[in-house]
């Protein structure tokens, strides 16, 4: 029923609690889709020994490449995007896929919740630290208190663990590859999937994973994600999470409406022209 699609570069360790975590607390039926950036840290060969279906490259292709490289091994109806950093908590697919199947279509685009080490302002997230890393990671005290871990539906999916119906991400063409290696590429794929016609973004608060906050993105030379955005699509990302996605806001209704032509909406999308036209 699902790919899971991962991409990874060098964090074995990781990698195996994520995967580990898949094998553990999954109940549908799913299978692993890896692209394996460079790999030189052993895990080309335990994806290998494990018989994981993966791509792979022998240097950092960035995410971009890396996910769409991997959703074309398999083509299973619904594509998981997973980042290897997550440790998934027990029901997390079956309350995904509960919410869809309460859907009616497949234009959707829903996430998981992620349970965070750290505040960041994040409204989308549960606070609540149980490790930095495989070395202190409390597993144990984190299962003991996912009931506890309540949070209710939220508007404004985005980031992973994110699923979307194969026929859409072929509709989409998936991530696109001039966002490499990654910066805001997953907002570009919301304004796609928004663009191609979708209008249910949905956070399900029952689907919950750990996310230890393990970036890649300080090895490499990042991308002007938020200046490609505003170039490509015409409005600040912030523009489109706070009127179109209403990103964090509960989810009281399954349809986005679209923006409302509020004062604050007009003044952003002045500031977004402004900021094209002074670039």
């Amino acid at each position: 029923m699902l790919t899971i699609v991962i991409p990874t570069w060098n964090n074995l360790a990781l990698l195996k609690l994520c995967v580990a975590s898949l094998r553990r607390h999954s109940t549908l039926p799913f299978e692993i889709a890896l692209h394996v950036n460079e790999g030189s840290d052993g895990t080309l060969d335990w994806v290998r020994a494990e018989g994981i279906l993966h791509s792979h490259s022998d240097r950092n292709v960035g995410i971009c490449l890396a996910v769409n490289q991997a959703a074309a091994l398999s083509s299973r109806p619904y594509v998981v995007y997973l980042n290897d950093d997550m440790v998934c908590c027990p029901g997390w697919d079956t309350a995904l896929m509960a919410r869809i199947r309460t859907l009616g279509t497949d234009a959707f685009m829903v996430s998981g919740t992620m349970i965070e080490p750290r505040a960041t302002g994040n409204p989308c997230v549960i606070v609540r630290d149980y490790g930095s890393g495989p070395d202190d990671f409390r597993e144990d005290a984190l299962l003991e208190d996912l009931p506890a871990l309540h949070k209710d539906d939220w508007y404004g999916a985005t980031w992973p663990p994110t699923v979307v119906h194969r026929s859409w991400w072929d509709k989409v063409g998936g991530y696109s590859p001039e966002f490499s290696p990654g910066i805001s590429s997953d907002n570009d794929f919301s304004m796609k999937m928004w663009a191609a016609g979708c209008r249910i973004f949905l956070g399900v608060g029952a689907s919950r994973v750990y996310h230890f906050m393990s970036r890649s993105t300080g090895k490499v030379v990042r991308n002007d994600g938020r200046r490609q955005f505003l170039e490509k699509w015409g409005m600040t990302q912030s523009t489109f999470d706070r009127h179109y996605l209403r990103r964090g806001q509960p989810a009281t209704s399954l349809v986005l409406p679209g923006p409302e032509p509020t004062a604050r909406y007009y003044w952003d999308r002045l500031r977004g022209t402004v900021k094209r036209l002074l670039a």
